[in-house]
């Protein structure tokens, strides 16, 4: 397991996609090329996660999980981390709070799935992390309209940036977010799992 700490020079800006990557994915690599191009991404760190908090069975073990992520994403302006277990934060504001202090002059954009956005108000200090980090939020089929209706995009629809705004995002003050329709790849990994094409254990 590496402890290396991810590149990031002043002036960057860094998109992050957390999750348990159980396992990686076209579709994640899909969504990670579209963060890069739609929000004006210097770079993007796969944040590997230690287990989600909001799910009941833990994901396989986090090595294995790395190690499959970095041969599935290969480009030199991602990287795949498992930093998050090296920096002891379980949550995402947790780990933005600690990323931040590690990291000045480096500007975080938060990227998710749109059916994350329809469950963040469940999110630990969800509030706090639209205060401080401007979010990037690329639709999956299915997910949009429960999304866009989500306490969160309700109250702040005052900070979404639309259409062509998004390319400013990651230069904007937070708060700040922008929803993006992108075409998807029809590939999760849990249908992966169901498929018998990864075990846990």
């Amino acid at each position: 397991m590496t402890r290396k700490s991810p590149y990031a020079r002043q002036g960057q800006v860094v998109g992050l996609l957390g999750g348990s990557f159980d396992p990686a994915h076209a579709g994640h690599v899909h969504i990670t090329k579209e963060g890069l191009k739609r929000f004006g991404l210097d770079r993007v760190w796969w944040l590997v996660s230690v287990g989600n908090p909001l799910k009941e069975h833990g994901p396989a073990p986090l090595e294995r999980r790395v190690q499959a992520a970095r041969q599935v994403m290969c480009d030199p302006r991602v990287e795949v981390t498992d930093i998050e277990a090296h920096l002891g934060t379980r949550y995402t504001a947790q780990t933005l709070d600690v990323l931040r202090l590690r990291y000045p002059g480096v500007r975080f954009v938060w990227l998710m799935g749109a059916d994350n956005l329809a469950q963040f108000h469940h999110w630990q200090d969800w509030q706090g992390i639209l205060a401080t980090t401007p979010v990037g939020v690329l639709a999956r089929p299915g997910d949009r309209i429960s999304a866009r209706t989500s306490p969160a995009a309700k109250i702040y629809d005052f900070a979404r940036l639309k259409g062509r705004q998004s390319q400013l995002l990651g230069r904007s003050d937070a708060p700040a977010w922008s929803f993006v329709n992108i075409p998807m790849l029809s590939v999760s990994s849990s249908e992966i799992r169901k498929r018998g094409e990864w075990q846990r254990n």
